[in-house]
């Protein structure tokens, strides 16, 4: 048996593969793919290099090559698999997540090795790829936008970003209509709320000082509310937690994205067996 599991061999058979696509003809793996998906958590937790990946350590039987666990990965990454075992794991679990509050938050990170949507950011003076993250009141992370070059702000193109997590919620069956969602100054912006308005969702965005107080006066600002914003810095936390997402060494955006899936569904899975 596998000497080392981020998640049980139980749970990644009975809560990853029922949603995961597996060859049905042609070729097919000799390998388990539980242990298979296993090496891959490995890798997300780790952050160790593709070919330093312990395969003899991890699999049961006859270890496979580091490139067997790589090509399932990149192959699960182009179909978009891994956001869709989240989403249908979201959809299956919606009862778990508390949308009395939910919380938007951007996030820079460094990427050494250049390649798709990587910028340099001069705030953190490197290359760097920003996206959105949304998380529910507890912090569980529900909804990442699509990586954006490090170059430009939390703002940038806010409505289509915000658009892209909504859809994500609707994917799951999850409806928006009333949600309160906090934001940091960063985010204070007609186009911002704008966005949100547009999907019936209530903004509680910090008044930047910056803006000359004006959106201050002409939008309501809960401050009991936005005190429970340090929950997304936890939540950013537990990310960061993932040696394989604290830093982006992919050069695509389809692998960086299938890190940041894979986070997510092993802090979800986790959570909600913790709550049981």
């Amino acid at each position: 048996m596998p000497e080392y599991a981020v998640l049980d061999k139980d749970t990644i058979k009975n809560r990853i593969m029922p949603y995961l696509s597996v060859a049905k003809r042609g070729f097919e793996t000799k390998f388990d793919l539980v242990e298979i998906v296993n090496a891959i958590l490995f890798k997300l937790k780790s952050g160790c290099q593709w070919r330093m990946l312990p395969t003899g350590h991890l699999f049961s039987g006859v270890a496979p090559s580091w490139k067997t666990v790589f090509h399932h990965y990149r192959k699960w990454c182009k179909a978009g698999e891994w956001k869709r075992v989240f989403t249908e794991l979201l959809k299956a679990n919606k009862d778990k997540v508390d949308l009395s509050l939910s919380h938007i938050d951007g996030s820079h990170t460094t990427a050494y090795r250049g390649g798709e949507m990587v910028e340099y950011q001069g705030r953190k003076k490197r290359n760097t790829t920003n996206a959105l993250y949304l998380s529910d009141r507890n912090g569980l992370p529900l909804a990442m936008s699509e990586p954006q070059s490090g170059n430009h702000a939390d703002l940038y193109e806010i409505e289509k970003r915000i658009d892209e997590l909504m859809q994500q919620l609707r994917e799951a069956s999850i409806r928006t209509d009333g949600l309160f969602c906090n934001l940091d100054a960063g985010f204070d912006g007609k186009s911002l709320r704008t966005a949100l308005d547009s999907h019936n969702v209530i903004s509680n965005v910090c008044p930047n000082r910056r803006n000359g107080g004006e959106t201050e006066d002409e939008y309501l600002f809960d401050e009991q509310m936005y005190s429970e914003r340090w929950i997304v810095e936890r939540t950013n936390a537990w990310m960061d937690g993932f040696k394989s997402i604290l830093t982006r060494f992919d050069t695509t955006v389809s692998s960086w994205k299938g890190w940041n899936y894979l986070a997510f569904i092993v802090i979800f899975l986790k959570k909600i067996h913790k709550s049981k």
